[in-house]
């Protein structure tokens, strides 16, 4: 994932992905109570069921 998105050209540590998903969950947590992206562990983070359905 890393490689498709930044090129095989540019050395990005595994660690950058984490980065972006905290400043994600701090832009979209401002006015939720739950986080709507979820941690799954040895794969990656995806979004929370409940928050892809309309209100």
């Amino acid at each position: 994932m890393l490689d498709g998105v930044w090129g095989n050209e540019v050395f990005v540590d595994e660690r950058t992905v984490d980065v972006h998903i905290g400043r994600l969950r701090r832009a979209i947590n401002r006015a939720r109570e739950t986080d709507p992206i979820r941690t799954v562990r040895g794969a990656g983070y995806a979004f929370d069921e409940r928050f892809a359905q309309p209100a």
